[in-house]
């Protein structure tokens, strides 16, 4: 990087971090000068061979570290463990990275993560089985963690035909997965123009690809570098933390992916490429309207849990914020002040999810006398059922009969060039900072006790039928899941 150091000493801005699963992630803002490290939430700027000793919370259910749920102190020590805002840390890397130069030689791939979406009618079911089973989705505590999948199944068939109704109103199946693969050639391409060729991967969370299958061509295609894009342009535990978490189970018991460096863009809301695509499109669309400047701009985001942000320390509310001001502010730079609000869209069970809740807020400025509404998806980079069947379907329906009269939505950002563009500078700027991520690995604990053994079985099989089986559990099952 000493090459690349301007006359005045400091290099541009890098992401720069890593997260707790041991890959590099980028959500710190990297500068040197005069040997520093400097953080962009406000850590101060220290000697570099001063590095942070990151201290995670846990989640003392799951007993494992917890994204976004931790904070850095200074601390001077010969270990390898660095710590960037969001609670992200990162290791130095081991001896063996310095083996793996940038020449041309090396041998570059891309993964693109992203959710996942049923193709047909008939895959909504099992793709719904594959999200529910993910404990990062339904957090059961520990006493009942064995009941993830039996749970997974009740809810993907209870949801199941409600869910085929949706996929049906919008042509029978996600046009996820093909709007992925489009952007993934996009991406390509971009970084190609850049004199950076490179092989760029799809890996689903829940349906095809599934992110087991990216990985295992990427080991074929024998990648000597790799970065790893999430399409989530906010972190949350349950987006980048849960595809993270596969690739961490993966690469830790394979020899070959252990060595391999690797990046990983942990959130990207906040660069100018991105910012300025998004407010592109918002002001192309408020040009539809009559009166452009009397139009309430509604942002909508896919909402969590409230316990993930409040328990378990996720950024995704903090980041959400954060885009929505720098959206505005770009809007304000260019003379646009309408105004604005956020709202979260998508819940789903009896749990409570992050509010204002999306179709509250319609009602409520339908009641307050807003005539014309903007809605802009900003969670979401591609069209898929969240965006073709819930906004545009659903809410602008509850719009127009709470007398919003002028309704508009700002489409997904696809394959935007300025976004796309936007996409290959990052990772040319992450892939520079790939570490291996050997560690060594540790054998579960196992409790050798029969006895121990047979109460905790008892006494947890028994508290989960009460648990299931209650008035409070049917009546939430029936009036949140059907």
């Amino acid at each position: 990087m000493d090459a690349a150091v301007s006359s005045s000493g400091v290099l541009p801005k890098l992401n720069f971090s890593r997260s707790n699963h041991g890959f590099p992630m980028s959500s710190c803002s990297y500068s040197r000068a005069i040997g520093a490290l400097s953080c962009n939430k406000g850590l101060r700027i220290v000697p570099k061979r001063l590095e942070f000793l990151c201290t995670a919370l846990r989640d003392d259910a799951r007993s494992e570290m917890v994204f976004g749920g931790s904070h850095c102190e200074k601390r001077s020590l010969s270990g390898k463990r660095l710590c960037a805002v969001a609670g992200v840390c990162t290791y130095g890397g081991t001896s063996e990275e310095s083996h793996y130069s940038h020449a041309a030689e090396d041998k570059v791939g891309v993964l693109l993560l992203n959710l996942g979406g049923p193709e047909t009618l008939d895959d909504v079911q099992p793709f719904l089985f594959n999200l529910f089973a993910d404990p990062d989705i339904i957090r059961l505590p520990r006493l009942f963690r064995f009941l993830q999948k039996p749970l997974a199944k009740l809810i993907s068939v209870v949801r199941a035909p409600k869910s085929k109704e949706g996929y049906a109103s919008i042509g029978g199946g996600s046009p996820l997965r093909k709007i992925t693969d489009e952007q993934a050639n996009a991406l390509k391409m971009a970084l190609e123009s850049k004199d950076m060729p490179v092989n760029v991967y799809v890996g689903m969370r829940y349906w095809f690809p599934f992110t087991e299958e990216a990985v295992q061509q990427i080991k074929r295609d024998r990648i000597t570098r790799l970065v790893v894009l999430p399409l989530y342009p906010q972190f949350s535990i349950s987006t980048t933390g849960s595809s993270v978490r596969v690739l961490q189970n993966i690469f830790r018991n394979d020899p070959y992916l252990s060595m391999l460096p690797v990046s990983v863009i942990n959130s990207w809301y906040q660069r100018e490429g991105y910012i300025k695509s998004m407010a592109d499109l918002i002001s192309k669309e408020l040009e539809k309207f009559s009166e452009p400047a009397q139009v309430m701009i509604f942002f909508s985001a896919h909402g969590v849990p409230l316990s993930y942000v409040k328990d378990s320390g996720d950024p995704y509310r903090d980041q959400m914020e954060e885009c929505i001001y720098l959206i505005m502010k770009e809007l304000k730079a260019r003379g646009i002040s309408n105004e604005h609000t956020l709202a979260y869209q998508s819940r789903v069970g009896p749990v409570q999810w992050l509010k204002p809740y999306t179709d509250e807020v319609l009602v409520d400025l339908g009641k307050k006398g807003v005539k014309s509404l903007l809605a802009v998806p900003v969670s979401f980079v591609s069209e898929h059922i969240e965006t073709l069947e819930e906004i545009d379907i659903e809410y602008k329906e509850l719009a127009l009969e709470s007398g919003i009269e002028n309704w508009g939505r700002v489409p997904a950002l696809g394959l935007t060039p300025s976004f796309i563009t936007d996409l290959a500078d990052a990772v040319i700027e992450a892939l520079p900072l790939a570490a291996a991520t050997a560690t060594p690995k540790t054998a579960p604990r196992v409790d050798h006790n029969p006895m121990r053994w047979v109460i905790k079985m008892f006494f947890g099989s028994f508290l989960a039928f009460i648990f299931f089986f209650s008035p409070k559990m049917l009546v939430a099952f029936r009036n949140n899941l059907i």
